[in-house]
């Protein structure tokens, strides 16, 4: 492969951890948020509670996708955390 393909592939890489960070980790500190309306609490705190965690949640997630190897597993893990977030968000509605 010689420069030009590598270089590529690289800024490619890079490009999709940008966009799982910004986007991804954006939709799974949302979710977060929707998902603590479904705990037992009353609906002031849990909106209060909620906001709060999606702070940590958004920060993690930002960590987490340049910390792994590979975009894939990046990608990977935001969908992972996000299917049983999206469920509770779901039982709310």
């Amino acid at each position: 492969m010689n420069v030009l393909g590598r270089r590529a592939l690289a800024t490619g890489s890079l490009i999709s951890r940008i966009v799982a960070a910004l986007f991804g980790g954006y939709a799974l500190a949302a979710l977060s948020s929707v998902a603590m309306l479904a705990l037992p609490m009353n609906k002031i705190q849990a909106v209060i509670a909620g906001m709060l965690v999606s702070f940590l949640i958004y920060a993690g997630a930002v960590i987490w996708v340049f910390a792994v190897r590979s975009a894939l597993k990046a990608w990977t893990g935001l969908i992972v955390f996000a299917v049983p977030l999206g469920l509770a968000a779901w039982s709310v509605f």
